[in-house]
């Protein structure tokens, strides 16, 4: 059984879906909002293999333009 290490990381996938983002895409968003993510860094939330600092859970929140709170399930 894989320990998950973040709750965010279905939901961030569900809305950059919803959006018709690439992973590409949206850490490109992510830089613009001032934090230097990559597309292995997306899939590493989306796969919940990575942390996620709170910071980094507001650059995310902007980038895919939604309140903060919408990414916890």
């Amino acid at each position: 059984m894989k320990k998950e290490r973040n709750l965010i990381g279905p939901t961030v996938r569900k809305l950059r879906y919803k959006q018709k983002l690439s992973q590409v895409q949206l850490a490109a968003r992510c830089q613009l909002h001032g934090w230097n993510a990559s597309r292995d860094i997306i899939a590493a939330i989306e796969g919940q293999v990575r942390c996620v600092t709170d910071k980094e859970i507001l650059k995310l929140a902007k980038a895919l333009k939604v309140p903060f709170p919408t990414l916890f399930p």
